[in-house]
């Protein structure tokens, strides 16, 4: 291969990686626009699925009947908007889908589960201020 041809190689390169980089932005921002700006709603049927589509979820197990899940909601939807783009917050009620409860072994609600890649990574159960809840979300997330 001449001089001339390994320049020109080098420029292809150059311009595809480029190329790779702006496309890796411009679906990051998408990703970071259709991120959820509040607490999704799951149910059985659909948590697998909705854990595979995203890096970092929180799981909120809950009950209408519960006060302290009550007094949490406010702190998850404000933490949810807080978060959109870095963490994606659920809930699910564990009276109407009481085999993931189950499954995850929920004796108590609230309890939060958190999630990277679809493996659990962190289990929190009871009622706690914003600060502490914050505060361990952004242990996991790496101190952000």
């Amino acid at each position: 291969m001449s001089w001339e041809e390994d320049e020109e190689l080098k420029r292809i390169m150059e311009a595809k990686l480029r190329e790779l980089m702006r496309r890796a932005a411009e679906a990051e921002r998408r990703r970071q626009m259709e991120a959820p700006a509040g607490p999704v709603e799951l149910s059985d049927q659909d948590f697998d699925a909705f854990l595979r589509q995203h890096e970092l979820v929180v799981v909120d197990f809950w009950a209408p009947w519960c006060p302290p899940c009550r007094m949490m909601a406010p702190i998850i939807d404000e933490l949810a908007k807080r978060y959109a783009g870095k963490v994606v917050f659920a809930k699910l009620n564990v009276d109407e889908s009481p085999l993931t409860a189950m499954r995850f072994e929920i004796r108590a609600v609230p309890t939060f589960l958190v999630f990277k890649r679809g493996r659990l990574v962190a289990r929190w159960v009871g009622a706690m201020p914003k600060e502490l809840f914050e505060a361990r979300l952004r242990a996991l997330l790496g101190g952000q």
